[in-house]
């Protein structure tokens, strides 16, 4: 049975697999990504299936996605807490260069949980047609 940092790094090198990074989580495993939400975007995605076309649809927009330089900051064989970097150009031509700060819930040897945070501006920037002029009001 795979601890916190196990399914992390698992979920991280998987990523660019939607259908593999998603049968990490649990039936009702959340991937959170709260912030999103001030730019119009959803905040998370619940359920392996969930997740897996959240995962798909962000690889149509950036293809070369993948995270880097993962920095573990806090490890229990429930909870890890980490920060990981992208750096890739989207499908829109636009450099995405991001830090994410993620913590990862684990049970039963699944993910529960991944609450990722991020730079909104460098998001916006980087995805909206109008970069940060598209953030809602």
């Amino acid at each position: 049975m795979k601890n916190a940092r196990e399914l992390l790094l698992a979920y991280l090198d998987g990523f660019r697999e939607p259908e593999k990074a998603a049968a990490l989580f649990t039936n009702d495993g959340v991937l959170e990504l709260p912030y999103l939400e001030s730019l119009g975007l959803p905040s998370g995605v619940t359920g392996p299936e969930a997740i897996r076309s959240f995962l798909e649809d962000l690889l149509k927009n950036a293809p070369d996605f993948a995270f880097g330089e993962t920095e573990i900051l806090i490890d229990t064989p429930d909870q890890v807490f980490a920060e990981y970097r992208v750096d890739t150009v989207l499908a829109n031509g636009r450099r995405y260069q991001q830090l994410y700060a993620g913590r990862l819930v684990a049970c039963d040897g699944k993910i529960a949980l991944l609450r990722e945070s991020l730079d909104l501006v460098h998001a916006a920037r980087a995805m909206l047609p109008g970069g940060t002029a598209d953030i809602p009001a």
